[in-house]
């Protein structure tokens, strides 16, 4: 799949506020309310998958909360509480030099400057210090993507990462 026609988790839905209909949402965008500008959405929950368009918002301090067009009571909130918020890759505006987003680089070939393959890069996580790649191929390895230090050259259209590291390690 392209990654422009990918879905990107941009957070999840996890409380009701107040009795019109209004509810807490987890953001995982920074600002955490500049989720409301990647529209529209797609709720997924275990009731399945829904589009959401013209949700408003705002962040309170505490949480960020969400008005849904035609959700204007608690009860029908509270269907919604749980749902994952997924927006298409293509909604996003593009990243700067030397930005990458996540789902842009996972899929990606990772070898090191000396040209031994590592494998391919399966996911990425914040430790709040730096990202960090997880590289899977013969065995699953975690490289900081720290460019420059260990990433050397991200090249998104031969889908090739090369980085200074250890293949031992």
């Amino acid at each position: 799949m392209d990654a422009t026609e990918r879905r990107i988790l941009l957070g999840r839905v996890v409380g009701l506020f107040g009795v019109r209909g209004e509810l807490k949402l987890e953001s995982y965008t920074d600002p955490r309310d500049a989720i409301f500008r990647y529209q529209p959405w797609t709720l997924r929950s275990g009731a399945g998958e829904h589009p959401a368009a013209g949700v408003t918002g705002r962040d309170n301090g505490r949480n960020v909360i969400a008005r849904f067009p035609g959700i204007a009571d608690r009860d029908r909130a509270q269907a919604l509480i749980g749902a994952e918020i997924w927006v298409s890759r293509s909604a996003l505006p593009p990243p700067g030099p030397g930005e990458y987003y996540w789902v842009d680089l996972e899929g990606l070939a990772v070898s090191t400057v000396e040209g031994v393959e590592l494998g391919t890069v399966s996911h990425l996580f914040a430790t709040g210090a730096n990202d960090v790649m997880v590289v899977r191929g013969e065995r699953e390895r975690m490289v900081p993507f720290v460019i420059g230090d260990y990433v050397k050259s991200v090249d998104l259209e031969a889908g090739r990462i090369v980085v200074d590291w250890d293949p031992e390690f």
